[in-house]
């Protein structure tokens, strides 16, 4: 039920996170603003998938 997502930066493209999140309850594409090192400032991370290969 739950998937495994990377959160990925807007600006710079570099997945600086991790986390896992319910479909059933959240359908729509997950956007939080976090902390990015390579940027140095908190900018918007979209949802990613993880590929299980």
């Amino acid at each position: 039920m739950r998937d495994l997502i990377k959160l990925t930066c807007e600006q710079c493209g570099r997945a600086n996170y991790h986390t896992s999140k319910n479909k059933r309850t959240m359908p729509e594409k997950f956007v939080i603003k976090k902390f990015c090192a390579a940027c140095r400032t908190h900018k918007p991370h979209k949802e990613g998938k993880i590929s299980k290969g």
